[in-house]
């Protein structure tokens, strides 16, 4: 049944994903060459952040397997940000391309981190 729960969160997730780094892009530039990846920063930074609140909340293994594996699974992507940031490096942004690895590596960090502190689990 858990398999069930991960694929309702994922069709949540996708979609999900998708429309928020088109609102995003709209905002602050999309296409190649941009100049920073905001959509999948945003997205990647708010599926760590749900994570770290589910995490230090301690819910149900159901509510972690929609929720978690399933919304935030599909929400976030490594994929795209390691394509992302090698279009960086390719384009001739290999400063930018290290801010993105770093700057992303450092939010996520952080936001699981203070998402488990608003749950109370630290």
């Amino acid at each position: 049944m858990s398999w069930l729960l991960v694929a309702l969160g994922g069709a949540v997730g996708a979609p999900l994903r998708y429309l928020t780094d088109r609102a995003v892009q709209a905002r602050h530039g999309a296409g190649l060459p941009y100049v920073f990846p905001w959509g999948t920063f945003t997205v990647n930074a708010a599926g760590s952040l749900v994570l770290g609140v589910l995490t230090g909340a301690t819910v149900s293994t159901p509510l972690h397997a929609l929720l978690g594996t399933g919304l935030c699974g599909a929400l976030t992507t490594y994929s795209t940000f390691s394509y992302e940031t090698l279009r960086l490096a390719e384009t001739g942004r290999g400063f930018l391309a290290g801010a993105n690895v770093v700057v992303s590596l450092l939010v996520g960090l952080g936001a699981v981190f203070l998402g488990a502190e608003l749950a109370g689990g630290f």
